[in-house]
């Protein structure tokens, strides 16, 4: 945070409450799409795909009565390369890094032993711990029991208050605030009232594009993929950014690049119209396709990419 920023933030009101809420769960539970409905605005990617968040990403959200900084991680699952390995990492340093954990599971089925790692890891956590189902509108009416009490036995005795919504739909989210703001602190603002994420435009831009090779790649090219944003030239009515996608294979440049070019041009249209919602003025967008072989098994490499094991 620069000096000037020390301005924009505000003394609190009498009564005022603060802190960071990480929120865990196994790929692919809705963690993102929370993020993004609690916070009101698109601060982190999501898809079909499991394993999307890769980076620790902070959303921020501001009443007149809290603010809530959201630490979305990685799905805490068994890795199966260097890149698996540093996510896990960081997730599970995440659980001991906040004031309050919500430990989010999947409410369209059972718990599964996914779960029940988690929930093990959480163990001999000091801070209060929310047990969110999320999904609840997938519930079919016939199982919807089942699934509650699967959950019920896996808090157990332990004091988690349990909490059930749709984050997709929006739906029992406002409740789940108002819960995670009593078990805050008095506390001050961390960030300007109005700042929604702590990350940079450049971080956002990359993964902006990540979610679009995701949603119209799917399977074929599933995580192999790295966005390294090149350069930023921004004038009065126009930003141009230039980007590259890293791959592991020339089978997988050939796949985004697509028949005459077509799936690069597709992936860049939508790109370009989520990243025009970030900056003023038009946008302009060139991405290139690079192979680096293995850069997921690769500490150099992942480091040049931006994935390291945080502090």
């Amino acid at each position: 945070m620069n000096p000037a920023e020390f301005s924009l933030i505000p003394t609190p009101p009498d009564g005022f409450r603060s802190g960071f809420i990480s929120i865990i769960g196994r790929p692919n539970v809705g963690k993102s799409t929370l993020m993004n409905t609690l916070v009101g605005q698109k601060v982190a990617i999501t898809s079909p795909v499991a394993q999307t968040t890769r980076n620790r990403l902070q959303g921020i959200l501001t009443t007149d009565e809290a603010q809530l900084i959201f630490i979305d991680t990685p799905g805490i699952h068994k890795p199966h390369h260097q890149l698996g390995t540093v996510l896990v990492q960081n997730a599970k340093r995440a659980i001991n890094s906040g004031d309050v954990l919500l430990f989010l599971v999947d409410g369209s089925g059972e718990a599964g032993g996914g779960d029940r790692y988690i929930a093990e890891l959480l163990q001999e956590v000091q801070v209060p711990v929310l047990l969110g189902i999320n999904k609840i509108d997938c519930q079919s009416y016939d199982k919807a029991e089942a699934i509650d009490a699967s959950y019920r036995e896996l808090a157990g005795d332990r004091p988690w208050e349990v909490v059930k919504f749709s984050a997709l739909k929006g739906s029992g989210t406002p409740e789940l605030l108002e819960r995670l703001v009593t078990h805050l602190e008095p506390g001050p603002y961390y960030y300007p009232p109005d700042l929604v994420t702590d990350r940079p435009e450049r971080f956002i831009m990359g993964e902006l594009i990540r979610e679009q090779i995701l949603l119209n790649t799917r399977e074929e090219v599933p995580h192999s993929v790295a966005i390294a944003i090149e350069k930023v030239e921004e004038t009065p009515n126009l930003t141009r950014v230039f980007a590259t996608i890293n791959v592991e294979r020339d089978s997988q440049k050939g796949i985004l690049i697509g028949k005459r070019g077509s799936m690069l041009k597709q992936i860049g249209s939508a790109a370009r119209e989520q990243i025009q919602k970030l900056v003023s003025g038009q946008i302009y967008l060139e991405l290139f396709v690079k192979v680096q072989p293995k850069w997921r098994q690769s500490r150099t490499r992942l480091n040049e990419l931006g994935y390291r094991v945080e502090d």
